[in-house]
């Protein structure tokens, strides 16, 4: 069969968000110290953030970063990060176990959101954090002055407030690996997110707040728990927070790409336990989604810690291991890490979940990849450079704008046989897997219809039908792909990838059009009047 895609100027999803495509910073080995931060660097600024990082950064656009953390800030003071940096306290990191000398602190971490021109998404410790700590983060933060809190500030070197508009009310909080967990107790938690959302909103009312959900679908509690955080607090906060990090074995392409079905599985129950609650609540605000970690990668199936809880993600959290030492991280010393797989099979990878949450873009409406700086800003000691993953997200971030439409595929399929990591991380499986995987935007007001395609098959290639036959006028037809005849290939700073080549063997007739997709591929394909 000849692989076919429909769209209909009627068949709308919801808008998209411009915090749809954003990024996701946590101080974990050197992408902190080492990328963002280097004062030893001969690029670096006053502050020691290298310029070349920021500058490349900053050229892409992006919307939103959610900083500082991650599982870090479960027992991060930010108190102790601000001011002259001579007074400033070093602390340990449990979540990483690392040494946090506070070089960068919470004023760094906004004033280099400042500098690449992001919006930050900032998370606040619930973990051993106060209500008092986060009441105090909202008003040396954003409020203009005349309190004790907004005048440290002023006098800390920033005069306006950072205006910071999304506050994430702890990270994680159901997972036995967090410090200050509310794993077992979500009632609790939520009713401190209720008590940590009004109190924070009446210092700052222009704010939003996200609630953290279960730490995955995988966990035991999961969607029980957060249904009871968010009938807690459901008329307080804005968002709830989602993770995913999906994983399959090395070579197993097709369930790594098909891992963005399990992502659509987690939105649906998500989105179904949110409307719920919004009915019980009688309430007539809708809470929605912020997708703020996620990822997709290879890796080998064995236990997390052999010889104590085989297979048992529960158990060796309460593993405390005698041998493990506290590292202290120097910025000047950034190992060359070298991920297994090449460019096309990251960038595959990453675009396979960015679609999926398209097509839920009238509830996800903030999503912050995890790997997200690093796919625009690859970069080792001494330079940056661009990879395959940096294009593809830059073409998200220009042509994913508008109304997210629906799409009818009809293409050939696969199944995918179900697996377990893990105890707790196991995947049923999925019959019947198109291998044109697909999503759509239309920018009404540029008049131009953009449909994404990928081709999981990793040998066939497949001629294509776009039928946009309902868009009258929509015939200049411009067809961008993106792969790789060596797969395996990676980029370097002295072989950066190239720019998204144009397929000139294309035709539209009649409203549809006609062209072919290469094995592995990724695609952009664009209708403008």
């Amino acid at each position: 069969m000849i692989p076919r895609i429909t769209v209909h100027p009627k068949y709308k999803i919801g808008e998209i968000s411009s915090r749809l495509y954003s990024a996701f910073l946590e101080p974990i080995g050197n992408m902190v110290n080492g990328f963002m931060y280097n004062p030893k660097h001969p690029l670096s600024d006053e502050q020691g953030f290298r310029k070349d990082v920021i500058e490349l950064l900053k050229s892409t656009n992006l919307p939103s970063c959610r900083l500082p953390g991650g599982n870090f800030v479960s027992a991060w003071q930010w108190k102790d990060s601000i001011g002259p940096k001579e007074n400033r306290k070093v602390h340990l990191d449990p979540a990483w176990y690392q040494y946090i000398p506070n070089d960068v602190g919470h004023d760094e971490y906004l004033q280099w959101a400042e500098k690449i021109g992001t919006s930050p998404v900032y998370t606040v410790n619930l973990g051993t954090g106060t209500l008092q700590d986060a009441m105090d983060c909202v008003e040396y933060s954003n409020h203009p002055g005349g309190t004790y809190w907004s005048d440290l500030r002023r006098k800390n070197g920033h005069e306006n407030p950072y205006g910071i508009k999304t506050w994430c009310l702890g990270n994680e909080m159901d997972g036995h690996w967090q410090l200050g967990s509310w794993e077992k107790d979500p009632v609790g938690y939520g009713n401190l997110c209720h008590e940590a959302s009004k109190a924070m909103k009446w210092i700052d009312p222009v704010i939003e707040t996200v609630a953290c959900a279960s730490s995955a679908s995988f966990m035991d509690h999961y969607p029980e728990w957060e249904s009871k955080v968010m009938d807690q607090c459901y008329d307080t906060v804005d968002y709830l927070a989602l993770h995913h990090y999906h994983i399959a074995k090395p070579g197993d392409i097709l369930s790594l790409l098909g891992g963005s079905l399990y992502y659509e599985d987690f939105i649906n129950t998500e989105t179904a336990m949110l409307d719920y609650i919004q009915a019980k609540h009688r309430s007539p605000k809708k809470v929605n989604i912020s997708f703020d970690e996620y990822g997709a990668f290879e890796r080998e199936f064995k236990p997390l810690n052999p010889g104590y809880g085989p297979y048992n993600m529960a158990r060796v959290h309460y593993h405390f291991d005698p041998e493990r030492k506290y590292i202290l991280h120097d910025p000047d010393k950034m190992p060359v890490k070298e991920f297994p797989g090449g460019d096309m099979i990251k960038l595959l990878s990453m675009t396979s979940i960015q679609l999926a949450l398209l097509r839920h873009a009238d509830r996800v409406k903030i999503s912050c990849m995890t790997a997200g700086l690093g796919a625009l800003c690859s970069a080792d000691h001494d330079h940056v450079w661009k990879s395959a993953s940096h294009y593809a997200f830059l073409q998200l971030l220009e042509y994913a704008k508008g109304t997210s439409m629906r799409v009818s595929v009809d293409s050939p399929v696969f199944d995918m046989s179900g697996y377990a990591i893990d105890d707790t991380s196991q995947y049923t499986g999925k019959n019947d897997v198109p291998y044109i995987d697909s999503a759509c935007a239309w920018n009404e007001e540029k008049e131009r219809l953009t449909v994404f395609v990928i081709n999981r098959n990793l040998k066939e290639e497949y001629p294509l039908e776009i039928d946009v036959r309902a868009f009258d006028g929509y015939a200049k037809m411009t067809h961008y792909q993106m792969f790789s005849e060596d797969f395996d290939k990676k980029s370097s700073f002295e072989n950066p990838w190239k720019e998204p080549e144009i397929n000139k063997n294309i035709e539209i007739k009649n409203g549809v059009a006609v062209t072919k997709l290469k094995p592995l591929s990724w695609n952009v394909i664009t209708f403008e009047k």
